[in-house]
């Protein structure tokens, strides 16, 4: 399948990667020149401009956005609506309000353009892993992307369908759902976000009571010198609590126990504030999401061994460098 993409960050070029590794035909542009040639001499056809890419695709058009939310993202949008014809698709794969999405939506609709939002989940590590995906939008318009989305998504691997999803639909088993209209892809995706933050929060917590068990105001008898490395690596085997993010927390810290390179000031990039507002539209107790959320404002203030945990967590799964002003060895969503 042809199909342009624009944004070639630290996501979007690895989705050119991996659609090109099965043989789709990409697009792309970037305001960056260099990142536009770097994937020329992987086999991608280049542009200067949305115009330009617009050209070089054949009608019906697919162009995937993989952009930060927000004003870059809707300008982009409106630029291609009066850019693309009847029956051209926008893909927004970023991580947009999903109030956004619906807006914009209305106003390609009104030009015959569609427009589908996928929250993409997998980071840095998609290429290999495969990403995530949770789509919004018209049904027949999913089922057309649909071997793009086959390609991106992880496929079944080594995990067992759960017991009792017989007859049910499979594209969750390969690891992607159509959630419902436009905005449903997005909203899925923002409340994984929140639900991300209160996972890493609760492991950044656990690790810093361990790492402090030490400290002179308790009883000598109580004192433990523990090693947090490779208390990580042994939660990993087994135990009730291992997860991609204890992998990662257990990587950063067999690099350095004291995760020195690290500031502890941790960045959100929105969702989980979205998150927040959604639990209180619905009057769901959302306690450990806002708590999480708070605990991230916190972190900005002074920083914490279990700050330098949630920190660690982000640059592994997400490349994600803080910005805070003591990061300077590093630098910043989820």
């Amino acid at each position: 399948m042809k199909i342009g993409v624009i944004g070639l960050g630290r996501m979007g070029a690895n989705i050119v990667r991996r659609l090109m590794r099965d043989g789709h035909d990409c697009v792309v542009f970037d305001k960056s020149a260099e990142s536009v040639e770097k994937l020329e001499k992987e086999g991608a056809t280049g542009v200067r401009d949305l115009a330009g890419l617009v050209k070089a695709l054949e009608p019906p058009r697919s162009v995937w956005v993989m952009l930060p939310a927000g004003q870059v993202t809707s300008e982009t949008v409106d630029a291609l609506g009066d850019l693309l014809g009847r029956d051209d698709v926008v893909i927004d794969g970023g991580n947009s309000f999903y109030r956004d999405d619906i807006a914009h939506a209305a106003r390609l609709k009104r030009k015959g353009i569609h427009f589908v939002d996928v929250g993409t989940s997998g980071g840095v590590w998609g290429l290999e892993r495969g990403y995530c995906m949770m789509i919004g939008g018209d049904d027949a318009i999913v089922r057309r992307l649909d071997p793009v989305f086959r390609t991106l998504a992880p496929g079944r691997g080594e995990i067992e369908p759960t017991p009792g999803r017989e007859g049910r639909d499979e594209r969750a088993e390969l690891g992607y759902i159509h959630a419902g209209p436009n905005g449903a892809g997005h909203f899925v995706k923002m409340v994984h976000n929140g639900i991300e933050y209160g996972l890493m929060q609760a492991y950044a917590e656990g690790f810093a009571i361990l790492r402090n068990r030490c400290a002179d105001a308790l009883p000598e008898a109580e004192r433990y010198d523990l090693d947090v490395a490779d208390i990580a690596e042994v939660w990993r085997r087994g135990s009730v609590i291992s997860s991609w993010l204890l992998d990662l927390t257990a990587a950063a810290l067999a690099r350095d126990g004291a995760l020195s390179d690290y500031s502890g000031y941790v960045e959100d990039s929105g969702e989980g504030r979205w998150t927040i507002n959604a639990a209180i539209e619905e009057a769901v107790p959302a306690d450990v999401l806002t708590a999480a959320l708070y605990a991230r404002f916190r972190s900005r203030l002074d920083h914490t061994f279990g700050e330098k945990i949630l920190s660690a967590m982000r640059q592994g799964f997400g490349g994600h460098v803080e910005q805070g002003p003591a990061a300077a060895k590093q630098g910043g969503g989820a």
